[in-house]
């Protein structure tokens, strides 16, 4: 996992320079019909970094065909600059590397409510998932990107 030093080193800060950071790094996806189709819940077009695009994609792609996105019942965010919840550092949100899911039922310190197989779909792909975080931090709704 990235420090907030190596992000912001990598993408700069989207505090200080945000149109900078969003002209550089951040694109308009429009999501598939067909993932649509499959997912009802994802929203027809996802503002999110660049590098994210290909491996979210693949990652919905392989969750439709072993049957477990239907497991998925509501897309709640990806790009949104704030701070990390109950922590002064940025959030993974910030330079749009990270997505939330079903976070109603999947709350921050909460229960994780997903199956084995879901994460590990996420996680074979390169995925870092909030349900794997200790008791104090788990945040079973995010997964954010390895891979930057």
């Amino acid at each position: 996992m990235k420090s907030q030093s190596q992000l912001i080193a990598k993408f700069g800060d989207p505090y200080k320079d945000r149109l900078g950071f969003e002209r550089k790094w951040m694109v308009l996806w429009v999501v598939p019909a067909n993932i649509r189709a499959a997912i009802p819940c994802m929203p027809a077009k996802i503002y999110l970094n660049k590098l994210i695009l290909v491996p979210l994609e693949k990652t919905l792609r392989k969750l439709i065909e072993a049957g477990l996105h239907e497991e998925i019942k509501t897309w709640d965010g990806c790009f949104n600059i704030r701070s990390k919840r109950g922590s002064s550092g940025i959030s993974l949100h910030s330079w749009g590397i990270a997505v939330d899911l079903n976070a109603a039922t999947n709350p921050f310190r909460g229960k994780v409510t997903w199956s084995a197989s879901f994460l590990k779909v996420w996680r074979d792909i390169g995925w870092i998932c909030g349900a794997d975080w200790s008791v104090n931090s788990k945040d079973g709704m995010h997964f954010q990107w390895e891979y930057i």
